[in-house]
């Protein structure tokens, strides 16, 4: 589950940073859906004893810090669902979709970029059911 929650971290922050700034508001809007909606999705737990849904905010946080170049975040995603295709179930596939629009809309409403984003991982969610 790790992976899979770092891939998540990945994809919103390509989202996140489509514009070429994260804003706050998009990080604190991840960080509430993440605290409401992802960790009580399942229970998994890493060896430090924290729910592995910290990992989604874990890694958009340093991808953040570190200006992290976003280019291939939505082929190696595809590639991890192909591998993975159990954990995409509809209503993980659901709660994906929403954060992502959540992160887009939540600065100045969604714009061309981010839509495009939305849309691309709405057909990888899609190709999964």
């Amino acid at each position: 589950m790790i992976r899979f929650y770092e891939h998540l971290g990945r994809v919103f922050y390509c989202i996140a940073a489509v514009d070429k700034i994260v804003q706050k508001v998009e990080i604190e809007q991840l960080k509430e859906i993440v605290k409401n909606e992802w960790l009580p999705l399942e229970n998994t737990f890493n060896e430090f004893g924290d729910d592995t849904a910290y990992q989604i905010e874990i890694v958009f946080d340093w991808l953040v810090a570190n200006n992290w170049n976003s280019e291939l975040v939505f082929s190696d995603f595809k590639s991890f669902r192909n591998e993975h295709k159990s954990l995409f179930i509809k209503e993980v596939n659901d709660l994906i979709l929403k954060t992502a629009n959540a992160i887009a809309t939540s600065f100045s409403r969604k714009n061309k970029s981010e839509h495009v984003l939305v849309s691309q991982l709405g057909m990888i969610l899609l190709d999964s059911e």
